[in-house]
């Protein structure tokens, strides 16, 4: 599945019936929250004893990935663009890989 196909799916789900100002702040509200969980999950795996079940950090990140998918639908942005856009930063930034020296003296 491609990001766009992934997009236009995900969108059928979203409420599209809040006005744009609400619908930016719900997607973005969401997206933060859903971030949110799935960090709080993992600091409960590594800070408090609880067992990694990396079925349900899949479920999270697949909760980020949706309000991801809907908040950029709503700001007209083309998800694929932004992956596509985002690779090619990134390969400018680490054109052989990830350099933790690169990193350390980015900008």
């Amino acid at each position: 599945m491609t990001f766009n196909q992934y997009q236009n799916l995900a969108i059928r789900t979203a409420n599209k019936n809040l006005p744009y100002r609400e619908a930016v702040a719900n997607f973005s509200m969401g997206l933060t929250g859903e971030a949110g969980e799935t960090v709080d999950y993992i600091k409960k795996c590594l800070y408090h004893g609880h067992k990694m079940d990396c079925d349900v950090v899949e479920k999270e990140i697949g909760d980020v990935l949706w309000y991801i998918a809907v908040l950029s639908d709503t700001l007209g942005i083309d998800l694929e663009l932004v992956a596509d856009k985002n690779i090619n930063k990134l390969r400018e930034r680490y054109p052989e890989g990830f350099d933790e020296e690169k990193s350390v003296k980015r900008p």
